[in-house]
């Protein structure tokens, strides 16, 4: 069955591996599912301007880490920012690449996309385990309107290093004193309650499947695969839709350049508009180039991203960087050199 569903899953462009893998690629990379459609589409429009192939693997933002730690790709990439001190043992350059917004997604008879409302203490308290029905007290309250059945919640997490599960395990640190205790945050936890699914494509199809489950995925996964999302209530205590002006909102005030590895992370942001659990993505190159062609062509890649998939990003509901953002990456850029130190970018 979840087979057959997994199959189903679509995402509305150009969104398999295999796609890419039967081309002849001039760079690879690996990592995040989190920003997966908006990397494939652009490689697609990259390929169709310039006849150079991006092959980009969807293997959750460990893995990412990893590979290019390993040298086994050319770029990794990592919804988790790497702290400073892993930049430098790995001599690894980081740079923000489009931002985005996580979302729960459920899958219950008569909710609808949007109508449900959950806050982040609630929301918690179901990944706790402690909220078990969908009629209970605590999600009748923010929801006297709707009718929930009196049905067992399921929880689908991520099963695979994911920086998309760093995302929402460091929202709900930062809402919940009690799962910042029993749980915490990062790329995998043990959690309390729940099945996994591999990537955010697993997570949707799981939801997909499940009645009465809840879950949590990237918003392009939720609006494509037709899930139900949820309104969240934010730190303002505004409850507000998942949407782009609403990441947009809550990366504003960032402040890229004094972060590390300009390593923003954007949960639980203040403004009566912004999303509680908005995301930068990251791409992780190495700055000392053993194959210093390949590591220009990376860069190559992200420069025409940041020209000219603006539109593309914005279609699949993701938050292109601000011009002045993606200036300073550019300049960061120069810290990329091949073995006669020499800057691989211009």
């Amino acid at each position: 069955m979840f087979k057959r569903v997994f199959k189903q899953v679509s995402l509305g462009v150009a969104l398999s591996a295999a796609v890419f893998a039967v081309q002849a690629a001039d760079v690879t990379g690996a990592g995040a599912s989190f920003p997966y459609p908006v990397y494939a589409k652009w490689a697609s429009d990259y390929k169709a301007a310039t006849n150079n192939a991006v092959n980009y693997q969807s293997i959750g933002s460990g893995g990412g880490q990893q590979q290019i730690i390993a040298k086994t790709v050319d770029f990794g990439a990592s919804d988790d920012p790497m702290k400073a001190a892993d930049l430098e043992k790995n001599g690894l350059l980081q740079f923000p690449a489009v931002i985005g917004g996580t979302v729960a997604v459920v899958n219950v008879d008569g909710v609808e996309p949007g109508k449900l409302k959950l806050s982040g203490k609630v929301l918690a308290e179901i990944f706790l385990g402690k909220v078990k029905k969908w009629d209970d007290a605590a999600i009748k309250a923010l929801n006297p309107d709707l009718k929930l059945p009196s049905a067992d919640i399921i929880v689908v997490h991520r099963s695979d290093g994911s920086g998309t599960t760093f995302g929402w395990t460091n929202y709900l640190s930062k809402v919940s004193p009690e799962w910042k205790e029993q749980v915490g945050e990062g790329k995998a936890v043990k959690w309390p309650v729940g099945q996994g699914g591999k990537g955010n494509e697993g997570v949707a199809a799981y939801v997909g499947q499940l009645k009465n489950s809840i879950g949590y995925v990237e918003y392009a996964y939720a609006k494509q695969n037709k899930l139900a999302w949820t309104q969240l209530q934010n730190k303002a205590g505004k409850f507000v839709q998942p949407e782009q002006k609403a990441f947009a909102a809550a990366a504003a005030n960032a402040d890229w350049k004094s972060a590390p590895g300009m390593g923003v992370v954007l949960t639980d942001e203040p403004g009566a508009d912004s999303w509680p659990v908005t995301a930068a993505t990251f791409i992780l190159v190495h700055k000392s180039q053993d194959k210093p062609a390949q590591g220009k062509a990376v860069l190559e890649f992200f420069d025409w991203a940041f020209k000219n998939g603006a539109k593309s990003a914005e279609a699949l509901d993701y938050v292109p960087l601000p011009e002045a953002v993606t200036k300073e990456i550019r300049a960061a850029w120069g810290e990329v050199k091949a073995a006669d130190g020499k800057a691989v970018w211009k």
